[in-house]
């Protein structure tokens, strides 16, 4: 899997926290390359990936509605196998932002002081 040649950000362009995410970027004048995994998905070897980094749970947004949709079942998620299939089936259900900075370092969810001292 290739490192991104700049920073990627991974989400869905019309959630609040991807506006905030997109809001800081442009005030800081920082490039970045938008992957809207709504439209595109995300390969499974890459989500395979940033659980190794992050782990799943950290993936996995069980505040949204798409998680609430989701049956019993599907939300019994005991390991990294089945999240990897929920987020490929539910692209939705992955916290958003998933930053991917040139380094190959991730930062999920936008808070803006985390962002400050990852994108710096």
């Amino acid at each position: 899997m290739s490192e991104p040649s700049q920073t990627r950000i991974y989400g869905i362009k019309n959630c609040d926290s991807m506006k905030k995410a997109f809001r800081w970027l442009d005030e800081h004048e920082l490039p970045y390359e938008f992957h809207d995994y709504k439209k595109l998905g995300v390969p499974r070897e890459r989500l395979v990936e940033w659980c190794r980094q992050v782990g799943w749970k950290t993936l996995i947004n069980t505040k949204g509605p798409t998680w609430r949709k989701l049956t019993p079942e599907q939300q019994a998620i005991s390991n990294q196998r089945e999240a990897v299939e929920i987020m490929m089936e539910h692209s939705s259900v992955i916290r958003r932002p998933v930053i991917e900075a040139p380094d190959g370092h991730l930062l999920v969810g936008f808070d803006p002081t985390m962002f400050e001292s990852f994108m710096r």
